[in-house]
C-alpha cells in the first residue's frame, strides 16, 4: 500500500508492506503510479534486471528509485511489476513493463529525481514503512 503527501514543491510518498522485498516492489508501483497515469493500461512485455550493491537499506531504496527513474528517462520503459530480492550485499530484482506508448500511456508528473530530504524506512509493528520525497 502507497499514498502520497504533499511537500512545498516537491511530492511525497509513504509506502506500507509487509516485509522489506514487498516495501520496495511496492515503492516502485508506487513511482510509476504517479509518472503515469493509467499504470494499469502497462503491459509486462519485457523483463529488465537490477542489482544495485548498497548494504544501508535507505540508501538501496534511494539507489533502487533512482535507477527506476533512469529506466523511465533514459531508455523510456514504464515498469509496473517488480520481483525485489533483499540480501545482506544489496539488492537484486526483475522489473516488468513496456516501452512507453504516448497512444496508450497518459505521462502525468515528471519527476526529476528522488531526494535523500525526508527518507526514512522503519519497521513497525505491522510491518514496514518508507517515506520518500520526488523532487517534481
Amino acid at each position: 500500500m502507497y499514498e502520497t503527501f504533499e511537500h512545498t514543491a516537491d511530492l511525497g510518498l509513504r509506502i506500507r508492506a509487509d516485509d522489506l522485498n514487498s516495501l520496495f516492489a511496492e515503492a516502485g508501483r508506487a513511482l510509476f503510479s504517479i509518472i503515469v497515469e493509467n499504470p494499469e493500461d502497462i503491459r509486462t512485455v519485457e523483463e529488465i534486471p537490477f542489482t544495485i550493491n548498497v548494504i544501508d537499506v535507505e540508501e538501496l531504496l534511494h539507489d533502487w528509485l533512482t535507477e527506476l527513474l533512469f529506466t523511465f528517462h533514459v531508455h523510456r520503459r514504464l515498469l509496473v511489476k517488480f520481483d525485489v530480492n533483499i540480501q545482506a550485499s544489496g539488492l537484486t530484482a526483475i522489473a516488468g513493463g513496456e516501452k512507453i506508448d504516448l497512444k496508450r500511456h497518459e505521462i502525468s508528473l515528471e519527476i526529476k529525481a528522488i531526494t535523500w530530504h525526508g527518507l526514512k524506512i522503519v519497521q513497525t509493528p505491522t510491518g514496514w514503512m518508507a517515506e520518500v520525497i520526488v523532487d517534481i
